[in-house]
């Protein structure tokens, strides 16, 4: 896993964000949630998690889901 960067809801994401992601997590922040996103990196794959429980990711074929954790 590579650590990417950490931004709050409402401000504008990092270039380091990757495009395909930006839509979701737009979607995600529209809920009304607030708190801090983090970018990773899992197999060359980004991964957004927001501390209020959710998190947006690309699929192996290239599919961005948004959803809450799974416990």
């Amino acid at each position: 896993m590579q650590l990417g960067t950490r931004w709050a809801t409402g401000t504008e994401a990092p270039a380091s964000v990757p495009a395909s992601l930006r839509p979701a997590i737009a979607e995600v922040e529209a809920r009304g949630l607030t708190g801090h996103w983090t970018l990773t990196w899992l197999e060359g794959r980004a991964i957004a998690e927001l501390d209020a429980g959710w998190e947006v990711l690309q699929t192996r074929t290239g599919e961005v889901v948004a959803r809450p954790f799974e416990d």
